[in-house]
C-alpha cells in the first residue's frame, strides 16, 4: 500500500514514514500543505495522512482543493485539535477519519488499512497463497509447505506484490514503483539482487519453482500446478 504522509514536524514526519515502511508499507513524506497537494495530484496514493496545522497551505485547505478535483484517496486527519467541532470540521472538509495527537501508531496504522480497505477491497486481503507457499499480512509471516521463510521487510514487500499479482507479469516499472517507489529506474540492479535473494529463500532443494523471470518483460509468481 503506497502513503502520503504530510507532516511539518519532522521529527514526527520521519518516524510515522519509517514505522509505516517498518509495517510492510511505503510511505512519502511532504513537509508542507503546497508539496502535500502536489504530490497527492501527481501520486497514485491508497490513503493520505494529513496533519491539519501545516505552513504554506492547512490540512483542510489541502483536502478540499482534492475533493474539488474529484480525488476520492482516503484520508486520515492528524491533529492536536481535538474538540468536537474540530473533528466536524475536518470531516465535512472531505476528511474520512480524524485522529487526535499524540496518538499511538497501531492506532494509526489500523486507521489507516481500514481506509485502504474501504476504497479498495482487494486492499482487505490478508493472506496470500501460491502452490504451497502462503504469505500472512497481518502477522507478517511467510511458509512454505509449512516452514516458516524469515524475509527482510522489503523482500516482504515485494513477495507480497508478486503474490498479490500471481499469474500475471510484473514489470521492473511496476516492481520501482510500488516497492520502491521510485519514479524512474535508477540503473542499478536492486531489483534482480533482491529478486534473486528472495528466489534462494523460497525455493530451496526439493521445491518447485514458482518465481519466473520473463525475459525482457519482467517476473512472474505462479502455482506450478497451473
Amino acid at each position: 500500500m503506497k502513503i502520503l504522509v504530510v507532516e511539518d514536524d519532522p521529527e514526527a514526519g520521519r518516524y510515522l514514514a519509517r514505522a509505516l515502511n517498518e509495517a510492510g508499507h511505503v510511505a512519502d513524506l511532504a513537509a508542507d500543505g503546497e508539496v502535500g497537494l502536489e504530490m497527492a495530484m501527481a501520486g497514485s496514493y491508497d490513503v493520505l495522512v494529513v496533519d491539519r496545522m501545516l505552513p504554506k497551505r492547512d490540512g483542510l485547505s489541502l483536502i478540499m482543493a482534492l475533493r474539488a478535483e474529484k480525488r476520492t484517496t482516503p484520508v486520515l486527519i492528524l491533529s492536536a485539535l481535538g474538540q468536537v467541532d474540530d473533528r466536524v470540521l475536518g470531516l465535512r472538509a472531505g476528511g474520512d477519519d480524524y485522529l487526535t495527537k499524540p496518538y499511538a501508531f497501531t492506532e494509526c496504522l489500523a486507521r489507516v488499512e481500514a481506509l485502504a480497505r474501504r476504497q479498495n477491497p482487494q486492499s482487505a486481503q490478508l493472506t496470500y497463497k501460491v502452490g504451497d507457499l502462503e504469505l500472512d499480512r497481518l502477522a507478517h509471516r511467510v511458509s512454505r509447505a509449512g516452514e516458516d521463510i524469515p524475509l527482510q521487510p522489503r523482500e516482504f514487500r515485494l513477495l507480497e506484490y508478486l503474490m498479490r499479482h500471481a499469474g500475471q507479469v510484473v514489470t521492473r516499472t511496476m516492481l520501482l514503483e510500488n516497492v520502491w517507489d521510485y519514479h524512474f529506474d535508477p540503473q542499478t540492479n536492486v531489483i534482480d539482487v533482491h529478486v534473486s535473494r528472495l528466489r534462494s529463500k523460497i525455493e530451496r532443494k526439493g521445491h518447485a519453482t514458482l518465481l519466473h523471470t520473463i525475459r525482457g518483460a519482467g517476473y512472474m509468481i505462479r502455482d506450478p500446478g497451473r
